[in-house]
């Protein structure tokens, strides 16, 4: 009695080989928690709790000084809030990315996480909350307008000189029109990553 052998065609391999990969991806699913950090195959309903207790006793005090603990990169860093340390995301800006595993440093990335760092450096910032709009992004991050002692605006000068583009996430902010006028004013004299990253 002849044998029948089970012999996978091309088409079978490749849809084996596509449902590896989708599984592998599905396993390795990666998020940002609160901290700015990626997390291996937490869920969203875990990244929720996470987000949601970086906003516990988060009340930010417009007069009050924050010491800086970390800086994560171009546009996220972190601060004493009392005695929890919690993660500011600048508002109405966005640096080139740097820290997501799951992309290249994206161009002049470098640059402006290198110039925050500079900026912030002396270790101490203001931080002012957006009337009228969400204090937290969906990671829980503070969306916040960041201000050195000397009172340079940090937002509006990345976005001044290059190392950040405006950007508007749902509904418009206070200084939305501001951030826009800078962005074009630096394209046009080909700042920094308008000059770089062509």
């Amino acid at each position: 009695m002849a044998r029948l052998y089970f012999m996978p065609n091309r088409l079978t391999k490749s849809i084996i080989m596509l449902a590896v990969i989708i599984a592998g991806f599905a396993v390795a699913y990666v998020i940002f928690n609160n901290t700015g950090h990626v997390l291996i195959g937490e869920t969203q309903n875990q990244a929720s709790v996470i987000a949601n207790t970086n906003k516990t006793d988060s009340v930010i005090d417009p007069k009050k000084i924050y010491e800086v603990t970390d800086i994560i990169d171009g546009d996220t860093f972190k601060v004493m809030n009392g005695n929890r340390e919690v993660t500011v995301r600048m508002l109405g800006i966005n640096t080139p990315e740097t820290v997501d595993p799951r992309k290249v440093p994206e161009c002049y990335g470098k640059e402006a996480s290198d110039e925050t760092k500079e900026l912030l450096k002396g270790g101490e910032v203001r931080l002012e909350l957006n009337p009228n709009r969400e204090k937290y992004d969906i990671y829980g991050r503070i969306l916040a307008y960041v201000y050195l002692p000397s009172g340079l605006f940090v937002n509006e000068y990345l976005v001044q000189n290059g190392y950040a583009r405006e950007y508007t996430v749902g509904s418009p902010y206070e200084y939305q029109k501001q951030f826009q006028y800078d962005q074009n004013i630096a394209k046009r004299a080909s700042k920094g990553l308008w000059e770089m990253c062509k």
